[in-house]
């Protein structure tokens, strides 16, 4: 929400912005050792109750308390990974890899109001800006023109090959997965690519799953931060989805409307992702976290596989919905869009402008504070108190949820899986927006207090 982000004399504000911890307390090491542990078995859990119980997570459990099954039974049950599935993951990432680095991006130079090319990144902690070269956007465009090209003409491979190999295929990316997030961590200690902008904390599992480089890269433009957040798994959600449609076109000789709702809904969520790349170099995920296995494993593995739930379930269990409930999910999930993106643009033009610009018709209102960087100046920066940042403090976040949700209605009532993705998005932007307040009140002290006073609410107004 600050309008602009400060340096003096070419150095960076302080550390204690960026990132993760310099030292572990016994939470968050039990917390990262959960997550290490468990989040592989969750994914799995979930997408072997769809192969074989038919998306119930109840019936697993059940099974294997009353003595129906073994753990030794499920695990039988699990396609292997295989060598189709090991060759088509490999060409898909590899492909990506070639859209990424190999093909400067042009749509900057056609579509009005996108910006993309070379583009600079935020400031480090250790005062470097990296540039970027943005053409997500194109890599999305040419990967789903193929694949509809294939679909149409083609005929190279079935639309339904991705569902066909979904567990196959999950262990591929399992493997990417790890390898990824330990060569990071290798990386870090012998070869970081800026040694002023890693962070050890001398705890192993932390410095593993948090990272320790800001920006690992292999030349001058291979950044792992920007390709696994965006590519491979944000270009395949969409892929994915129309990979869940072709094959319920198959097995039952229709497309659900739910299923066209997920499809749409979250084509316009990674639509707005890519349209808005050079922006997202500005985010949280790129600004404050290292490269480690929650970036790593998780951009290859529990965001392909968890975010993709819902038109999984709909492919066993086929939704037709009502009129007024397609249209109530629907207008939910625009309305949600419409209040995440707005409420990021209002952000964006207030710092572009340093608060010279209208919102919602008006001159826009300001807390001014002041705060001291790590070498001792202050600073001068500003807090938006308008438009939607003077509904909530992370009202975008709202915005996001509402969507999210949407997707899940789209899915009916009749089991809990589907709603995974509303409980995991609403516990990450909660966990998300207490961050960010911690940072800020560091950051500000009492001007945070003033703000907070003007927009005493985070997420709902009234509420929370």
């Amino acid at each position: 929400m600050a309008a602009k982000s400060h340096t003096a004399n070419g150095k960076a504000v302080t550390q204690g912005q960026w990132g993760r911890a310099w030292e572990v307390d016994w939470f968050s090491l039990a917390s990262v050792v959960f997550l290490l542990l468990f989040a592989p078995f969750i994914v799995y859990y979930f997408i072997m109750a769809c192969d074989q119980y038919s998306c119930s997570l109840t019936a697993p459990v059940l099974d294997i308390v009353s003595g129906h099954a073994r753990l030794a039974d499920i695990w039988a049950k699990t396609p292997p990974v295989t060598a189709k599935a090991a060759q088509l993951y490999a060409l898909w990432v590899s492909f990506q890899v070639l859209l990424y680095m190999g093909l400067p991006d042009f749509c900057h130079k056609f579509l009005p109001g996108y910006v993309g090319g070379v583009q600079e990144g935020a400031v480090t902690p250790a005062g470097v800006v990296n540039k970027y070269e943005v053409n997500g956007l194109q890599a999305w465009l040419i990967t789903h023109l193929l694949w509809f090209a294939n679909a149409h003409f083609l005929s190279w491979f079935s639309p339904t090959i991705i569902f066909d190999n979904w567990i196959p295929l999950l262990w591929c990316a399992n493997i990417l997965g790890y390898i990824v997030s330990t060569f990071a961590m290798v990386k870090g200690y012998l070869f970081p690519t800026s040694a002023q902008d890693c962070k050890f904390t001398g705890n192993f599992f932390y410095n593993y799953m948090m990272g320790i480089e800001f920006n690992p890269r292999i030349g001058k433009w291979f950044d792992f931060k920007l390709f696994f957040n965006g590519r491979p798994g944000i270009v395949a959600w969409t892929l994915i989805n129309l990979s869940f449609a072709a094959k319920q076109q198959e097995l039952y000789g229709h497309v659900t409307n739910s299923m066209v709702l997920v499809n749409v809904l979250q084509a316009i969520y990674v639509l707005d992702f890519f349209w808005n790349e050079t922006w997202y170099l500005k985010t949280i995920d790129i600004c404050h976290d290292h490269f480690g296995w929650y970036l790593g494993w998780g951009d290859c593995v529990w965001l392909p596989y968890l975010y993709t739930l819902q038109g999984l379930y709909l492919v066993y269990h086929p939704v037709q919905l009502s009129t007024p409930h397609a249209v109530g999910v629907l207008l939910l999930g625009l309305v949600g869009y419409y209040i995440f993106r707005m409420t990021n643009h209002q952000k964006d033009l207030f710092r572009r402008t340093d608060g010279r610009c209208l919102i919602w018709g008006r001159k826009p209102r300001v807390i001014e504070c002041v705060y001291t960087s790590a070498d001792g100046q202050k600073h001068h920066s500003k807090l938006l108190v308008s438009g939607f940042w003077g509904v909530a403090r992370h009202f975008n976040y709202t915005g996001d949820l509402m969507g999210s949700l949407a997707y899940c209605l789209a899915c009916g009532g009749g089991h809990l899986l589907p709603y995974f993705y509303i409980t995991y998005m609403t516990i990450l932007l909660i966990h998300r927006c207490l961050r960010d307040e911690h940072r800020c009140a560091n950051k500000y002290g009492r001007d945070w207090q003033r703000y907070t006073a003007a927009v005493p609410y985070r997420l709902l107004p009234g509420i929370f």
